[in-house]
């Protein structure tokens, strides 16, 4: 259906190469069946040279083509997230759906990650973040949907949300100045 998503926890296969993660996201777009497989037909050599090639060049594009041999599990954590969004792309998504990514990140994998999905937003991908961290959210999306336990209470541009009193109160309680949601902006 051209939707792709990540995990909130990393879901990668950590025995394997950081290649042949990416390549399991090129599956959806191969032809070979069961049959080809086995007696390792045409279609299946065509299909196998078409992922390698294809996940290399998402790796490339996305900055991660010195791991590709590395283990997935040998990784930093913020690199392992990268390479688990890599490998959504590799499935050509034109909706990406990204959950939590920053979760579990320190700072400096946050400020990372932050520069990777907006260099995956510059490429023409459309993203859907789903993220608490105020911060990263702020300085990373176009328009925004704050939701408190399942009902919308805000939708508009950072600014708009970051002003709005219901989400104020969500976030701090109620009484809680329009400075505390302003000492936690980040200038975007």
């Amino acid at each position: 259906k051209g939707i792709s998503r990540t995990f909130q926890n990393i879901k990668l296969f950590n025995y394997m190469s950081v290649i042949n993660n990416v390549k399991i996201g090129c599956h959806v777009n191969m032809r070979t069946n069961v049959f080809d497989a086995i007696f390792h037909s045409k279609v299946y050599q065509k299909d196998e040279a078409y992922a390698q090639a294809h996940a290399m060049e998402v790796l490339e594009e996305v900055g991660l083509g010195e791991y590709a041999s590395d283990m997935a599990g040998n990784l930093a954590y913020g690199t392992q997230r990268k390479v688990e969004i890599a490998r959504a792309l590799a499935t050509n998504p034109a909706l990406l759906l990204l959950d939590e990514p920053a979760a579990g990140m320190n700072p400096n994998e946050t400020l990372e990650l932050l520069a990777f999905i907006k260099q995956i937003q510059r490429s023409g991908k459309t993203i859907i973040v789903i993220e608490h961290d105020v911060r990263f959210v702020m300085n990373l999306c176009d328009r925004m949907m704050v939701l408190s336990y399942g009902q919308k209470i805000c939708e508009g541009l950072p600014l708009e949300v970051r002003n709005n009193k219901a989400v104020q109160e969500a976030y701090f309680g109620k009484g809680i100045a329009n400075s505390a949601m302003e000492a936690g902006n980040v200038e975007s």
